[in-house]
């Protein structure tokens, strides 16, 4: 997140603190500046319901909801005694603002109300918290494993649990194992809530997935059809979970910034941009403006790259089958650029804590300019095949539609938040990298359908083509790295010249740089919605807690309320219009 203004910051603090002088056990300043409250257990659900529905303005969106493991951590000044802390990370629209609220827990597995009947976003979000780290969430409608096998021993991001293969002996699958784990996946309609009886009918379970190319990613399901209406569906996610936050607190700040490429894997450095960010917070780095037009430059052909592929497969799920290779030669020509600044493609990893790897290459003028020619043509012509298709409106008009207070509630970010009618993007709202100096519009529709969802994607495609172009007109002299101790690497032509350098240099590679203690969350308008990374340093080489807030999460989450009452044919029209990325799910 950015700063946040202080006329913002005090009002709500003022407020909270008046009317729930007795529930509140102190405030806390972070680095990120978002007004920061730990609350008492038993009277977290009634501060909640105030900050959503009783204050000007409200905070009507549970943008997060995440847990800490306090036990291991020494840097914990003017923080209540806890065990465990449950963060709540609110966002209000009107106000352009944030509120976290944090509980204090203690116990070796403690319990907290519910907040599912505040938010519906607080189902899977309580469930992860849950499966992570044991903590139980009294109330809940279904809390049970959501990102680990029902089999799985233990909670992951608890600090007594390994975080290396090689901490866990050998992998072993004797016989009895197997099937046991086989028995887990078996579909047994009670234990996911789907009653197969419907008054004097029948009604027909039906088991789609996990497999990828019908559900774009590895997941799982479950139907409950009445002939071929749905009547109920439950999502199955975590067949592509890897342990993302796991793997923060054993990799130093700089080696961790590989793994970020692969949350959405189709966003490259788009992922490296908010965890570099909330690290140069963290230590106070300021990156130099070539730098910053850098990372535009390269994020934006990203995010056109990220459309193209959600174009050319949403079509394709309604049945056109040509224009996805015509999108993805044009992401091929992307690839080509990005593969020539970059020296990767999908996952180039380039971008670094005070700048980027390296400078841009000599020609890389000629490469940009030939790509950004042909394009508004290209994406005339696609709208006049597509959307413009009778067959494609009949599909998507009026399918899956979501009002804007549901988009709310459900923690909906992105082009899917504005197909609702809501101008909302950060990248104008809270710009970062140097958005502010670039021109231009924020696409909106009204609907909230699959087809106003698809008009605002295309429109940002060229919103993003108007970026690159003024990225490449208007590219600025100077360092692509900050001069700063703690960017890594330093820039290689110095290490050779002072000893200070090459000294830094050396630490900062073989050990890895040391972060000052603080917690700073900051987030981006990435390809599918708002990623954020909140990060804590106990003062190390390594964070001591990663959260990784993703669009996809979210937006899979209110797949049951989308497909309710339509046909199994709509279902694949939201599937694919969701535009959501499996490993941005699961993590």
């Amino acid at each position: 997140m950015t700063d946040q203004p202080e006329a913002i910051q005090e009002p709500i603090i003022d407020q909270l603190r008046a009317r729930f002088a007795d529930a509140i056990l102190a405030q806390q300043q972070t680095k990120d500046n978002i007004p920061t409250l730990w609350c008492r257990p038993e009277r977290i659900g009634e501060l909640l319901r105030y900050a959503k529905t009783g204050v000007a303005q409200p905070f009507r969106q549970l943008y997060d909801l995440t847990a800490i493991d306090e036990r291991w951590r020494t840097h914990r000044d003017g923080q209540p005694a806890a065990d465990f802390t449950v963060v709540y990370h609110l966002l209000s629209h009107e106000r352009n603002a944030d509120l976290r609220i944090k509980v204090p827990l203690t116990g070796e597995f403690p319990r907290l109300p519910t907040a599912t009947g505040i938010w519906s976003a607080a189902n899977w979000y309580e469930r992860e918290v849950w499966d992570m780290f044991g903590i139980t969430f009294d109330g809940h409608p279904g809390l049970r494993r959501i990102l680990l096998p029902a089999t799985w021993q233990g909670h992951p991001l608890r600090k007594e649990h390994p975080a290396r293969a090689t901490e866990m002996g050998p992998f072993q699958l004797p016989e009895e194992k197997q099937i046991r784990e086989e028995d887990a996946l078996r579909l047994n309609p009670q234990e996911w809530g789907l009653d197969a009886k419907g008054g004097n009918t029948d009604l027909m379970l039906l088991n789609l997935g996990p497999q990828h190319p019908g559900t774009h990613g590895v997941f799982r399901i479950a139907l409950l059809l009445d002939g071929e209406e749905i009547v109920q569906t439950v999502p199955e996610i975590g067949f592509h979970h890897r342990g993302a936050e796991k793997m923060a607190e054993r990799q130093t700040w700089h080696t961790y910034i590989p793994y970020t490429d692969r949350i959405d894997y189709l966003g490259g450095v788009m992922n490296n941009l908010p965890y570099v960010l909330a690290v140069e917070k963290l230590a106070g780095i300021t990156v130099p403006d070539r730098a910053k037009v850098i990372r535009v430059m390269l994020v934006e052909l990203f995010r056109i790259a990220s459309h193209l592929v959600w174009y050319g497969t949403f079509v394709q799920d309604v049945g056109a089958m040509s224009p996805v290779f015509y999108m993805f030669n044009d992401r091929e020509r992307i690839f080509d650029i990005i593969t020539a600044i970059t020296g990767g493609r999908m996952h180039p990893s380039w971008f670094r804590i005070g700048g980027v790897a390296q400078d841009l290459p000599q020609g890389w003028e000629k490469l940009v300019e030939d790509f950004l020619r042909p394009m508004p043509e290209h994406l005339q012509s696609y709208n006049k095949a597509m959307m413009e298709n009778s067959i494609l409106k009949a599909r998507t008009q009026g399918i899956g539609r979501m009002s804007l207070d549901e988009a709310i509630d459900w923690g909906v970010t992105g082009p899917n938040l504005r197909a609702c009618g809501l101008e909302w993007d950060w990248r104008k709202k809270r710009p970062y990298s140097g958005y502010e100096q670039f021109e231009f519009e924020i696409p909106t529709a009204q609907c909230g359908d699959c087809y106003d969802r698809s008009l605002v994607r295309i429109e940002e495609i060229r919103q993003s083509l108007r970026i690159i172009e003024q990225c490449w007109k208007n590219m600025p002299a100077g360092p692509y790295k900050a001069d700063h101790p703690l960017t890594t690497p330093p820039r290689k032509e110095r290490t050779l010249k002072d000893i200070e350098t090459l000294i830094n240099h050396f630490l900062g590679v073989t050990w890895g740089p040391v972060l000052p203690p603080g917690e700073v969350s900051v987030g981006i308008e990435a390809t599918k919605g708002n990623t954020s990374y909140y990060l804590i340093s106990d003062g190390g080489i390594h964070s001591y807690r990663t959260r990784i807030r993703t669009p996809s999460f979210a937006h899979l989450q209110q797949l049951p309320e989308l497909c309710r009452g339509l046909m199994v044919p709509d279902l694949l029209a939201i599937i694919g219009n969701l535009d959501y990325v499996m490993a941005d799910v699961d993590r």
